[in-house]
């Protein structure tokens, strides 16, 4: 197997737990009916299970690194005192700057073991951009990994560099010793339980695309309930090996960094999307589930590297519905995606498409169009629902749209799995949450069977000559043909019809060659296959081919840029 570990790997001596380890905490001033709600036990109940399991693997880096859970668990226990003794209190923000590493794998836990608030920061960000979030988010410490100090040159937080060698020397590491020796050996029963399981566990930040991002609180509960949901949507288990392709920055990735721990399987962490890397792993590494948006899966499956797998792979897909032809791609390699959908403020995945056994009968373009669709609400999640847009920002009243499959409105959730607001700014929550639900912003549709659409989220609708166009709908219609890779629809102003649709495309390489000097050929042959699939306002007036598309760290097209491109044509 690919993950063996290497002869000249050992942990720390301050990561290796005492002979007599105890995974006790105490539970003075509980009542025996309680256990507040928090994602953090799971890795003591893991270490319980299965100390010497491979737990953690960071195999493709300059100094590789694997942990054990009972030497992880220790590492964790580490952490949360060298918090404590750098000052950090209960409810205090620890910001995190990292890739997938073991670093931003060990805060999820360490921080919340401290009872302090995880902030993961987005390394694709700006200097202005990270400062503002230091700034707005009050975060009394950073842990940055070194490739990313460049980012905070002018802060006056104080910082922990990590240069993710897992050996003594490193100023990471050090920061860990020094967190074991504060102990005094106290172990886990010094460390007090959080007894208020709505308590905040992560402050994310939104990508800010109409604006200054939003800082959305979520809670230990709430994260605990997500990735148990995750656990079981996802069919995770202990044989079970999780490649972090999806940044675990992003939205706490989805919960999946407690999830995997509470299902005691083994992760390996990549610093970056690097597609020969993940079929190295895909072929060798025993690996069963990553998550991905649609734009990383089309790299996967159209690498050199690509072939039919061994086994099959769960592939967790969000971001936009997959098309005909990925589904068709990712199951010819032996991958099988599930569609979820949800925002950072539902801590990620809120509901998903599930599959149903008469499916198989169907051809895979009435396949493709079912799992297009977003779903029905997750295992711990409150029903979604969809209503008729609100009036104004004072609208409280609530009243759902039929489930023809036609008519429009807006998605709405509540519960377990919904934030607990945005930090420091009470006019937005209340703005998001009024009527008792939180407001997505995205807009669907709801079919009979309950299952929910999104057809656009309201700013990307398209409204040419009063009709409205989905552009998600368009771009799933362009994107059945043949010769595109990706696509992505944004408005244009047009001088009859107020707008129009354009469609930013990315050939597929075999076909590029073709139309190299006939751009214009291939946008009239666009044009005329989309005429056969959407009607007349819905069909792009204008295309452009682009060799690449703007995208989040997450793999999301940025159409606020292209947007911007297109105003100024």
């Amino acid at each position: 197997m690919y993950l063996a570990s290497p002869p000249d790997f050992h942990p720390t001596r301050e990561s290796i737990p005492p002979p007599d380890v105890s995974y006790q905490q105490s539970v003075l001033g509980l009542a025996p009916n309680i256990h507040p709600l928090n994602p953090f036990s799971f890795i003591l109940r893991a270490a319980t299970l299965y100390p010497d399991k491979l737990a953690l693997a960071h195999p493709d880096v300059k100094h590789p690194a694997f942990y054990t859970y009972a030497v992880w668990a220790q590492r964790i226990q580490n952490m949360a005192y060298a918090l404590i003794q750098a000052g950090i209190r209960p409810g205090d923000r620890v910001a995190v700057i990292a890739p997938n590493c073991p670093l931003i794998a060990d805060a999820h836990f360490g921080v919340l073991a401290a009872r302090a608030i995880v902030t993961p920061v987005n390394t694709r960000l700006t200097p202005p951009e990270v400062s503002y979030i230091l700034e707005h988010s009050g975060s009394k410490l950073i842990l940055i990994d070194h490739d990313f100090t460049h980012l905070i040159e002018n802060t006056n937080v104080p910082i922990i560099v990590c240069h993710d060698t897992g050996r003594a020397g490193d100023p990471y590491e050090s920061f860990l010793s020094a967190g074991r020796v504060f102990s005094a050996e106290k172990g886990w029963t010094g460390l007090d339980i959080e007894p208020d399981e709505n308590a905040g566990a992560v402050l994310c930040y939104t990508s800010g695309t109409t604006g200054r991002p939003k800082g959305v609180i979520t809670t230990l509960r709430g994260s605990y309930l997500a990735a148990i949901a995750n656990v079981i949507e996802g069919q995770i288990n202990r044989e079970s090996t999780y490649l972090w392709i999806l940044p675990m920055f992003h939205a706490a990735g989805w919960t999946f960094p407690w999830a995997n721990v509470f299902a005691c399987t083994t992760q390996i962490t990549m610093r970056s999307v690097d597609y020969p890397l993940i079929w190295k792993h895909f072929l060798n590494s025993e690996v069963t589930h990553y998550c991905g948006a649609p734009t990383v899966q089309i790299g996967i499956v159209n690498d050199p590297a690509a072939r039919p797998l061994p086994r099959t792979i769960s592939a967790v897909i969000a971001g936009a519905a997959p098309t005909a032809q990925l589904i068709s791609q990712l199951e010819q390699k032996g991958i099988k995606p599930v569609h979820v959908y949800g925002l950072t403020e539902t801590y990620g995945p809120f509901t998903r498409c599930y599959d149903h056994p008469h499916w198989k009968t169907l051809t895979l373009e009435q396949r493709a169009k079912l799992m297009a669709r977003q779903g029905q609400s997750f295992a711990t999640a409150q029903d979604v629902r969809v209503v008729y847009p609100s009036r104004d920002e004072n609208d409280e009243e609530l009243r759902d749209v039929p489930k023809d499959g036609r008519t429009v409105g807006e998605v709405l959730m509540r519960g377990n799995i919904v934030m607990k607001e945005y930090f420091c700014d009470p006019e937005a929550t209340r703005k998001a949450f009024r009527g008792g639900h939180f407001h997505s912003g995205d807009l669907a549709v709801w079919h009979p069977d309950g299952v929910i659409q999104v057809v656009d989220r309201s700013k990307d609708l398209i409204i040419s000559g009063g009709e409205n166009a989905s552009s998600l709908a368009i771009e799933l219609e362009l994107s059945s043909h043949p010769h595109v890779l990706e696509v992505s629809v944004v408005a244009r102003s047009h001088p009859k019809w107020g707008e129009r649709p354009m469609a930013f495309v990315i050939l597929r390489p075999e076909h590029a060659p073709k139309w190299k000097d006939n751009h214009d050929g291939f946008g009239t042959e666009l044009i005329r296959h989309a005429r056969t699939l959407l009607p007349g306002f819905a069909c792009p007036e204008w295309v452009q081919i682009v060799d690449e598309l703007p995208k989040t760290s997450t793999g999301k097209i940025l159409k606020t840029n292209l947007r911007k491109v297109v105003a100024k044509l």
